[in-house]
Order: C-alpha cells, then structure tokens, then sequence
C-alpha cells in the first residue's frame, strides 16, 4: 500500500471519528475534575489516561479510591467493566487475524467503544485491506482527545469549583445511546444490552459499584452465549 494511501485511510479514521470525540470531550473534562476532587494530584490524573485510557473504568476506579476501597475491588470491578472488549475482538478478529502483531497489539490497547463503532462498520461494509490505517486513525484521534480534555478538566478542576457538576456527562450518555442502537438490531447485542440492563436496576444501591460489576458481567454472559449459539447454526 503506497504512503499517499496510507495516509488517506488514517484521515478517514480520524474524520469518521470526530462525532464520538464532541460526545468524548465533555467526558474527559469532567473526568480530570472528578479525579481531582477525589484525590488524586494532575499527574497521576493524567497517568492514568496515559497508561489506562478507559473512561468508565477510570472513573468508576478513581470513585473507588475516594470511597477507600480495597484494591481487588478497584482491580475486580474494572477487570469486569472492561470484560465488554472481549465481545469488541471477538467481532474484530474475523478481519483483523491476518495482521502482523505489531499491529494488533496497539490497536487492541487503544480499542474503545467510539473506535469500534466506527471501525467495526467499515471492516463490515469494506472488508480488512488497509483496515489498520483505518483502525489506527480512529485509535489515536480518540486517544488524543481524551489526553487534551483530561488536561483541560485538571486546569480547571483547579481553577472552577464543582465543574464535575454541571451536568456535562449528558454528551456522553448520547454518544453512546448513538453507538448501542444500531447494534441492537443484532441478537447478541440487544441480549446483552438487555441483562445488564435488568440486572443493573435489581442491584442498584449496592456497595462500591458492584452493581455496574455484577451488571457488566450479566450483560456480557448473556451477550457471549447468544453469539455462541448464534455461531453454531
């Protein structure tokens, strides 16, 4: 694939992107603010989008931390919140298989939810040549994003009290309403959205979040075994 190619499918990536970074930019600036007043020094705010980049995991860990939690919670309950990805690669990895490593192993660390929506339609309707640039567009148009916003909301996390409180989060809850309905019209998915769903209101009010745990794994058991049986056929 010549240079010129390349470089045209990383913009695509990127441009196909942009609506879920509006959506995303709220977020990561409340996140910065809510670390912040839980806590944590703008450094290890930072950090951890750096070396995390997984904003319900980050908040839901950094909320855990202000409430004293121990750490195999912190650590359980963002190991099961993250579990969704393994339905994200199991619908990946059809197109993605025959990359080199060198490819599939940033990718999958930069993989989100806006990412896959976006490059989960375009290896569906395109197919996997040049997928990687595609991929990698998304990947660090989201990834930068997320680091400036974050950086944004620790400024003025330090500058504008209770900024956490604004009611910002609205875009994010939009973003990913546009992300799950058109997913829905697939079996797996609408199950899965469905247990975690139902689960998350019969638990609600539980200890340290185990709720959103106890519902995440619900979500994807149910979503896993209708797509096993789903393959099967």
């Amino acid at each position: 694939m010549s240079p010129m190619h390349s470089r045209a499918l990383l913009w695509q990536g990127a441009r196909d992107t942009l609506p879920m970074m509006v959506g995303a930019a709220p977020f990561g600036l409340i996140f910065g603010t809510f670390a912040l007043a839980m806590g944590l020094t703008p450094v290890t705010a930072l950090a951890m989008s750096v070396l995390v980049f997984a904003g319900s995991s980050q908040f839901i860990a950094v909320n855990l931390v202000g409430a004293g939690a121990a750490l195999p919670v912190i650590w359980l309950t963002t190991f099961v919140v993250n579990l969704r990805h393994m339905l994200y690669s199991a619908t990946l990895l059809p197109h993605a298989r025959g990359w080199p490593l060198a490819w599939r192993a940033p990718l999958a660390f930069w993989l989100t939810d806006e990412t896959f929506a976006v490059v989960e339609h375009r290896l569906r309707t395109r197919g996997a040549a040049g997928g990687q640039w595609y991929w990698l567009g998304s990947s660090l148009a989201m990834y930068g994003n997320w680091l400036l916003w974050t950086l944004v909301g620790v400024l003025l996390g330090r500058a504008v009290p209770n900024l956490a409180h604004w009611g910002l989060d609205f875009a994010m809850v939009g973003t990913f309403a546009a992300i799950l309905a058109p997913q829905l019209k697939r079996f797996p998915y609408l199950a899965a959205a469905v247990a975690a769903g139902s689960v998350a209101l019969w638990t609600h009010g539980l200890p340290y979040k185990l709720d959103l745990m106890v519902a995440a794994a619900a979500g994807i058991a149910a979503g896993m075994v209708c797509q096993t049986g789903e393959n099967a056929r």
